[in-house]
This record gives structure tokens, C-alpha cells and sequence, in this order.
């Protein structure tokens, strides 16, 4: 193992993340060859196999899969020995891996990205939306440095950030707006229209109304609040967004928005890193910088 390079550790880890040689060699930005031949030599300095190759898909070994887990360890003390060194510099600069949840994406990045920019210019901002889960996951194993999430996450390895709050509202037809206000227990006898299962924002809405997510609601999910969105203005029911998602959301659809007189449910938005980051003077930093964007 004397002879063992960093970069084929990262090709290994690529290849073990996406269980395919082409993705794997896309991902590095290598040819699927080179990736195939720093694959096998690895595999002859171990000396035995660390992946299963089948027609369709490629597995770790059990070898493979006790390997990965000191190859993860490598790779994340290498990042933290980089983060160290711009942690020394007292100013975040370099890459920054940014996760957000696809609730909070499109109407908070926009600004937030140009916030950023003018107060770290060259900064290489790397941004991954996806569920809470992933998030979670990728910022634990070191594959981002900080999540733009709902709170509480009640995790000790990470330090939590609240930023701001921010009120659901109701989306209803058009033909609709001068209706009362339904109560939470009217809403749940109301045709309901929420995102599918993983998302955090469903569990919110479901928790105003008192459901259960085991509840049967087979042909009510959507993977957007944008589909959501245009279901209510086609006349099909009614959902909750976010008081950010209003000015994007609504702009295009045949619905009218109103918002709750008592009880009004909200949310918790804040920023979460892991609490042995090298970064983390810097990442308070960025926490305030989404704030301001949050709250303009």
C-alpha cells in the first residue's frame, strides 16, 4: 500500500457512491478507462477484490465495504487539513459545499448567492439540493460543510443556527377567496394537496392538521411545491406553502392566498455545520449572510 495515491482513493469513493464506472468516471471528470485501470491497480496493491461487478450495476465487496470506511476517514482529515489552512487565513475562501432542502432552494438562493459572492469574491460555491435525510447524511460523512434547513435537527455532532421564522400560508382557487379561513380540522376533511414522503415540509403541514403521515393519500403527493401549486389553480384542492415560495409560486397560477388568523403555523429556518468543522467561525459567519437574505 506504499504506493496508494489520494486520487485513486477518490476515484474509489466515486465509484462506491455511484455504482457505475461511466457515472463514477463523469463525476471525477476522467475517461471510464482511466477510472477502470486506477480501479484495478488499487485493487492489486490491496490484494483482493473491493468490487462486485455485475452486468448492470457494480457493489462493494465486504472487504470493499470496510475499506470505504477508512478511505472516507482519509479523504475527510485531508479536507479538514485544507479547511484548517483557511481557517488559519481568518476568511472563508476556496470551495464551499452548501446543502439547502428543495423547499427553501429556489426562493432563498438567488439572493443568497449573490450576498455570498460580494462578501467572498472567488469563492467556489458548490450548492446540493435535497431531502433533510440526505442533507444530514452528506454533511455527517463530510461531503458538505454546511445544510440551510428547517429546525430543529436535535443532532449533537452538528451546531444549529435558527435565522428566521417564517408563516405557511393556504393556496386556494381563485374562485375561492373570499371564503372564511378554514380551521387545521377543516383542513383535514379538505382535499389536501402535499408534498410526497421525505419531505420535512410535509410533516409540518400534517402536524397543523393533526395527521397522521401514515394517512392514505394516494394521489394528493407532489415532488414540488409548484405542482402543488398549479393542481390548486387547475381547481383540484387545496395546499401550504411557505411565505417565501409566494411571489414565485403564485405568479403563474389561477389561486388566491390566504393566511391563518390564529394558531398561524410557521417554521424555523436555520443553518447547521458539524461542530468539529475547522470552519466553523467562518460558517457563523455565512449564517448571518443567509439571514439578510432571508429577511430581505
Amino acid at each position: 500500500m506504499k504506493n496508494v495515491t489520494l486520487k485513486q482513493f477518490r476515484y474509489f469513493e466515486a465509484l462506491a457512491q455511484h455504482h457505475h464506472f461511466g457515472r463514477a468516471a463523469d463525476a471525477c471528470a476522467i475517461s471510464q478507462p482511466a477510472l477502470s485501470m486506477q480501479i484495478k491497480e488499487l485493487e492489486e496493491m490491496v490484494g483482493t477484490p473491493l468490487f462486485e461487478r455485475a452486468s448492470r450495476d457494480i457493489r462493494l465487496t465486504a472487504f470493499g465495504e470496510d475499506f470505504a470506511g477508512h478511505v472516507r476517514n482519509i479523504l475527510q482529515a485531508v479536507e479538514d487539513l485544507g479547511e484548517l489552512a483557511q481557517n488559519a487565513k481568518g476568511r472563508l475562501a476556496g470551495r464551499l459545499r452548501l446543502g439547502v432542502i428543495p423547499t427553501i432552494a429556489p426562493y432563498l438562493l438567488p439572493k443568497l448567492i449573490a450576498n455570498l459572492s460580494r462578501e467572498y469574491p472567488g469563492l467556489d460555491i458548490h450548492v446540493r439540493e435535497t431531502l433533510t435525510s440526505r442533507l444530514i447524511e452528506e454533511l455527517g460523512n463530510g461531503r458538505l460543510d454546511a445544510a440551510i434547513l428547517a429546525l430543529p435537527i436535535s443532532n449533537p455532532t452538528f451546531e444549529e443556527a435558527p435565522l428566521f421564522s417564517e408563516e405557511f400560508v393556504l393556496v386556494r382557487p381563485n374562485n375561492e377567496q373570499n371564503l372564511p379561513v378554514p380551521s387545521p380540522e377543516m383542513l383535514s376533511e379538505m382535499r389536501l394537496f402535499l408534498l410526497e414522503e421525505g419531505h420535512c415540509f410535509r410533516d409540518q403541514a400534517l402536524a397543523l392538521c393533526n395527521m397522521r403521515s401514515a394517512t392514505p393519500r394516494e394521489g394528493f403527493d407532489g415532488s414540488s411545491l409548484s405542482t402543488l401549486v398549479q393542481m390548486v389553480g387547475a381547481g383540484m384542492g387545496v395546499t401550504l406553502i411557505p411565505e417565501m415560495a409566494v411571489n414565485v409560486e403564485t405568479r403563474s397560477a389561477d389561486v388566491s392566498v390566504a393566511r391563518f388568523n390564529n394558531a398561524v403555523p410557521a417554521r424555523t429556518v436555520g443553518m447547521i455545520w458539524r461542530r468539529t468543522s475547522p470552519l466553523s467561525q467562518q460558517l457563523s459567519r455565512v449564517a448571518e449572510i443567509v439571514r439578510m437574505a432571508g429577511q430581505s
